[in-house]
């Protein structure tokens, strides 16, 4: 299994970007997919989170400004982020919590391998 992760960039405080993140292999389902995000000199966090049902999820800090969407049937989130601040500069990382395949038995959580995010002021 791998996660894809693209669109991070530079924009100015204000501004917009919207991350996507495939993920491909022997998937059957996929619990929830997640957005973390983690900026220099701290801990990693979660920002967004979305269920196989379309059940949202967000960190107090974005609501009302970042949107979470995802396409069962392509594997993919999307995480549409808008009114970017400095603060929410990060390289952001998707998550594929307990993903089950035709290959294994069980559950297992994978991850892309991050996009960063600048804003400047």
């Amino acid at each position: 299994v791998q996660l894809q992760a693209s669109g991070g960039g530079l924009v100015q405080a204000g501004g917009s970007l919207r991350l996507s993140c495939a993920a491909s292999g022997s998937i059957v389902s996929i619990a929830a997919m997640n957005w973390y995000r983690q900026a220099p000199g701290k801990q990693r966090e979660l920002v967004a989170s979305i269920t196989s049902r379309g059940i949202v999820d967000y960190v107090e800090s974005v609501k009302g400004r970042f949107t979470i969407s995802r396409d069962n049937a392509r594997k993919t989130v999307y995480l549409e982020m808008n009114s970017l601040r400095p603060e929410d500069t990060a390289v952001y990382y998707c998550n594929a919590a307990g993903t089950r395949g035709r290959d294994w038995f069980g559950s297992r959580d994978y991850w892309g391998q991050g996009t960063l995010v600048t804003v400047s002021s």
